[in-house]
């Protein structure tokens, strides 16, 4: 899956047809990318909206679960299969806890904090993780070192960050961290996308239900109207939930792995952009820096190996 088909024989075909396939992956990974800078937008945007936490993060797991639950029968025996440990890895990692974590360090930060120091951050985490878990070193420090010192020069930029809101870009770590534990528990798990999908959202939707239900936590979504509600559907439910789980299986496939990363490292800095309008966030020179820094040293991180 991880692997890049070769392209069609040019014979029979005419002078047109042959860039179609790394043209589909390019735009699967610019729908990708544009998904993932949502994602730091919304989980920044649901501190201020009447829908609680708990509701956005129903909307996020709930509407996959219901669209890929038909696919679960053919899928079944391969998730049995599934070690324990890989269940909590990706269930953890990108499910329930991820998000939670997520959104409660984007309300103490911004949503260009998210994007940096989330899906900016992810090689050290992976790298971190792959040295406590399996004693591997990182083969190339260089552009860890870049990142984290971007990842200083974004909070010193921040200065009203400093005041009180340190434990937001610390819950925004620990979010990287369990990002990191998503992608070290999916390598070798033999699931694919939709497998993946369906890890990801059933037991988030199931943990989710009863604690809503019964109270313990809040919901307002009997309260709130549906266009209240839709920028949370379509960047979190569907945007997360759906759409980016294939079209970045669909860019991997076309374009490999590295190409993506390096192309997906660019979500913090649209993310930051972004939010300038829509969240109307201030975005100073510092923090530009500070997010180039970020995204330069993830590109070299990803770079494709000679």
């Amino acid at each position: 899956m991880l692997s890049s088909p070769s392209l069609p024989a040019a014979h029979g075909l005419g002078p047109q047809q042959i860039p179609l396939r790394p043209l589909v992956g390019y735009l699967a990974i610019a729908v990708t990318v544009l998904v993932w800078a949502g994602f730091a937008l919304s989980t920044r945007a649901a501190s201020g909206a009447q829908l609680t936490f708990g509701d956005v993060a129903l909307i996020r797991s709930g509407i996959p679960a219901l669209f890929f639950l038909p696919f679960l029968a053919k899928r079944i025996a391969v998730l049995r299969q599934l070690p324990a440990h890989r269940w909590l890895m990706i269930a953890a990692g990108a499910g329930l806890p991820f998000f939670w974590l997520a959104a409660m360090g984007g309300a103490q930060t911004s949503a260009t904090h998210v994007g940096a120091l989330i899906a900016g951050t992810t090689p050290v985490s992976v790298a971190v993780l792959t040295w406590v878990i399996y004693r591997q070193r990182p083969a190339v420090l260089l552009p860890l070192g870049i990142i984290l010192v971007g990842v200083a020069a974004l909070i010193g930029a921040s200065g009203n960050l400093a005041a009180g809101s340190l434990t937001g870009v610390a819950l925004l770590l620990s979010a990287s961290l369990l990002w990191g534990c998503y992608t070290l528990g999916l390598r070798g798990s033999g699931l694919d996308p939709i497998g993946c999908a369906l890890v990801l959202a059933l037991p988030s939707t199931l943990v989710l239900l009863p604690l809503l239900a019964t109270g313990v936590l809040p919901s307002n979504l009997t309260q709130v109207r549906l266009a209240e509600a839709m920028p949370f559907i379509l960047a979190q439910g569907v945007g997360v939930g759906l759409v980016s789980s294939l079209t970045y299986a669909i860019a991997i496939a076309r374009l490999g792995v590295a190409k993506c990363a390096a192309i997906g490292s660019l979500a913090p800095a649209i993310a930051a952009v972004l939010a300038v309008p829509l969240l109307h966030e201030a975005l100073t020179l510092g923090t530009i820096l500070a997010v180039l820094i970020i995204c330069a040293g993830v590109m070299l991180a990803n770079r494709p190996k000679e």
